[in-house]
Protein backbone atom coordinates (compact mmCIF):
# COMPACT_ATOMS: atom_id res chain seq x y z
CA UNK A 1 0.00 0.00 0.00
CA UNK A 2 2.96 2.15 0.69
CA UNK A 3 5.02 1.28 -2.28
CA UNK A 4 1.59 2.37 -4.38
CA UNK A 5 1.49 5.59 -3.49
CA UNK A 6 4.99 6.39 -3.27
CA UNK A 7 4.89 5.29 -7.07
CA UNK A 8 1.41 7.43 -7.64
CA UNK A 9 3.19 10.38 -6.08
CA UNK A 10 6.42 10.24 -8.32
CA UNK A 11 4.30 9.27 -11.24
CA UNK A 12 2.39 12.88 -10.41
CA UNK A 13 5.48 14.59 -9.64
CA UNK A 14 7.56 13.33 -12.97
CA UNK A 15 4.18 14.20 -15.03
CA UNK A 16 4.05 17.93 -13.53
CA UNK A 17 8.13 18.00 -13.87
CA UNK A 18 7.65 16.84 -17.65
CA UNK A 19 5.08 19.34 -18.18
CA UNK A 20 6.45 22.02 -17.00
CA UNK A 21 9.91 21.62 -19.33
CA UNK A 22 7.77 21.66 -21.82
CA UNK A 23 6.28 25.25 -21.34
CA UNK A 24 9.69 26.93 -20.38
CA UNK A 25 11.21 24.97 -22.83
CA UNK A 26 8.90 26.17 -25.99
CA UNK A 27 8.08 29.38 -23.95
CA UNK A 28 4.42 28.67 -23.84
CA UNK A 29 4.15 31.03 -21.08
CA UNK A 30 5.59 34.04 -22.93
CA UNK A 31 3.20 32.72 -26.20
CA UNK A 32 0.02 32.82 -23.95
CA UNK A 33 0.82 36.33 -22.74
CA UNK A 34 1.48 37.65 -26.03
CA UNK A 35 -1.31 36.52 -28.20
CA UNK A 36 -3.90 36.65 -25.81
CA UNK A 37 -3.17 38.91 -22.24
CA UNK A 38 -1.86 41.38 -24.29
CA UNK A 39 -3.93 42.16 -27.02
CA UNK A 40 -7.56 42.02 -24.63
CA UNK A 41 -5.73 44.37 -22.29
CA UNK A 42 -4.65 47.38 -25.13
CA UNK A 43 -8.02 46.70 -25.77
CA UNK A 44 -9.38 47.01 -22.08
CA UNK A 45 -7.32 49.65 -21.44
CA UNK A 46 -7.59 51.68 -24.69
CA UNK A 47 -11.25 51.52 -24.67
CA UNK A 48 -11.18 53.43 -21.41
CA UNK A 49 -12.68 57.63 -20.87
CA UNK A 50 -9.98 59.64 -19.70
CA UNK A 51 -9.88 62.87 -18.40
CA UNK A 52 -7.73 65.47 -20.71
CA UNK A 53 -5.01 65.95 -19.04
CA UNK A 54 -4.62 69.77 -21.16
CA UNK A 55 -7.47 70.93 -20.19
CA UNK A 56 -6.66 71.19 -16.10
CA UNK A 57 -5.24 74.34 -15.09
CA UNK A 58 -1.66 74.49 -14.37
CA UNK A 59 -2.62 74.78 -10.82
CA UNK A 60 -4.66 72.63 -8.98
CA UNK A 61 -6.09 71.62 -6.21
CA UNK A 62 -3.51 70.16 -4.21
CA UNK A 63 -6.06 67.10 -3.53
CA UNK A 64 -7.43 66.60 -6.75
CA UNK A 65 -4.81 64.68 -9.39
CA UNK A 66 -6.57 63.97 -12.76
Amino acid sequence: MFGRFIKKTLTAAALAYAGLFVVFYYDLDGKLLYYVVEPFMKKHFDNMERRDPHSVPYIQIEDEYM
